[in-house]
């Protein structure tokens, strides 16, 4: 064919994605300011990951004692890295242990997930601008781009169910990823485009490894995986490489057909900043976030059962659709993956030791007879309200209720916790947990002098004001 003529329509949703990277101002308040909350509490995550050899063996470069020019920083390391890897390593980092933000609709995911090209490419082109005499970015910019690559994962997940065919949420990582550090690099609107074009025609990792009976650690860096990714795609398209107009829409061979039952891909509502808005923080347990308001009911609990627990008759949970669906699991778990998606452990370990940390999910605490004694007496029935007002836009709850029955006929009250500590509702009972949690995690890493230059750094108003390379400077080793 002629490109000259080609009188083809690109697919809208295309281009009202790379409409949005280029052209919408961000100007929520709210937005910004949770934005930078994600940020730190983000990195945050990573640098608590780094306390576990399975994750730390996935990082550094491809080739040991590569050196690249104008190359990024990962944070908590002394890792110099291309921007294409070095998204990997700060993604893989930041989704290692689960405990980073989500956001629940008809499809599930983690847009901070996102941060790992975002904070890769900002670097990069910082240190690049740096080399030729430029300015280079602020974390402002690093916010913007935040709240964008939010906005995209998180409406686009509104309203189409990628799990309901067998795709695993990455996918969405890996799109909004693409587009928002094509538009970061300067790309065109038809350079946009033509990379996220290519993001959709990448297929998807299936859900496999998030399910039993093959729950596995690549849930862990398969975010790592669609961030680098979608940083692959932003720079290959920007060399010129083309496009592909109907990526989704191409009867027989586009992205609908082929994998998603001949549905079309929507967008919900209008691109703005909704998601950054009402994202969800991990605060209290890291722990898949269906279960996060079982586990609260179950630390609330503790005392109520603990020197009771040779009494229990049955334990009872009352949750919504998707946590039976993603999390309730019988039988045996087989490693720290398998164990972070189990509705039945979390509560356990709620009840057992008034606490939940990772290192619950490691074998050591795996091993103690009582967790799957604990686990075998547990019902998990679908509160069917539970379920409608997971899906309601103005509610977004994640309800869980847990009531423990004993063999003489006694009970515990029933706890019932609607929203968890991250919920929108909650924020601001959730903001000094934030830093309580981001502030513990820099001390489980960093010599004290570090940690504390990078707390003020973290905490000070200013922070947006802050250069990308004095950011990553300041947090590498």
């Amino acid at each position: 064919m002629d490109l000259k003529t080609d009188t083809r329509k690109t697919d809208l949703l295309l281009e009202e994605i790379a409409e949005y990277v280029l052209k919408k101002d961000i100007t929520s308040e709210e937005a910004l300011e949770t934005a930078a909350h994600v940020l730190v509490d983000t990195i945050g995550c990573g640098i608590l990951a780094l306390r576990y050899p399975e994750c730390v063996k996935m990082l550094g470069p491809v080739v040991p004692g590569t050196i690249v020019p104008n190359g990024i920083k990962v944070p908590g390391t002394s890792h110099v890295l291309d921007p294409i890897r070095g998204a990997f390593n700060i993604g893989t980092m930041i989704r290692w242990l689960d405990y980073n933000d989500t956001w629940l609709a008809a499809e599930w995911g983690h847009p901070s997930d996102n941060l790992g090209g975002i904070l890769a490419t900002a670097d990069y082109i910082s240190r690049k601008n740096i080399a030729e005499g430029k300015a280079p970015l602020t974390i402002h910019d690093v916010l913007i781009a935040m709240v964008k690559a939010h906005e995209i994962q998180g409406v686009l997940a509104l309203e189409n169910s990628f799990n309901r065919v067998g795709l695993d949420h990455v996918l969405l990582v890996k799109v909004a990823t693409t587009a928002v550090v094509a538009g970061m690099l300067g790309g065109t609107k038809e350079e946009v485009v033509n990379a996220v074009s290519h993001a959709w025609i990448d297929n998807s990792s299936l859900r496999t490894y998030r399910h039993a009976p093959n729950t596995g650690s690549r849930k862990s860096w398969a975010a790592g995986d669609a961030t680098s990714r979608g940083v692959f795609l932003a720079m290959t398209a920007l060399t010129g490489e083309m496009g592909y107009k109907t990526a989704l829409s191409a009867p027989g061979w586009g992205f609908q057909d082929v994998l998603f039952n001949k549905k079309e891909v929507v967008l919900a509502r209008k691109l703005d900043s909704y998601v950054m808005e009402n994202v969800l923080f991990k605060v209290s347990y890291p722990a898949e976030f269906h279960a996060q308001t079982a586990a609260e009911a179950a630390v609330t609990l503790h005392e109520s059962v603990r020197d009771r627990l040779d009494e229990i008759d049955r334990i009872e949970i009352h949750t919504h659709e998707s946590a039976i669906r993603i999390i309730d699991k019988k039988g045996p778990l087989y490693n720290p993956a398998d164990r972070d998606h189990c509705l039945q452990y979390i509560t356990a370990i709620g009840l057992l030791k008034g606490a939940i940390v990772a290192d619950d999910y490691e074998d050591e605490m795996a091993q103690d007879p009582r967790v799957d004694q604990l686990r075998d007496l547990m019902v998990v029935t679908e509160n069917k309200q539970f379920s409608i007002d997971y899906l309601d836009p103005e509610k977004r709850s994640i309800a869980n209720a847990v009531q423990v029955f004993f063999k003489d006929g006694t009970k515990t009250d029933q706890v019932t916790i609607e929203y968890p500590l991250g919920h929108r509702f909650r924020r601001e009972e959730a903001v000094p947990a934030i830093q309580e949690k981001f502030a513990a995690n820099i001390a489980s890493h960093y010599p004290q002098k570090q940690e504390k230059a990078i707390l003020e750094a973290c905490t000070n108003k200013d922070l947006g004001n802050m250069s990308v390379p004095a950011f990553t400077d300041l947090l590498a080793l």
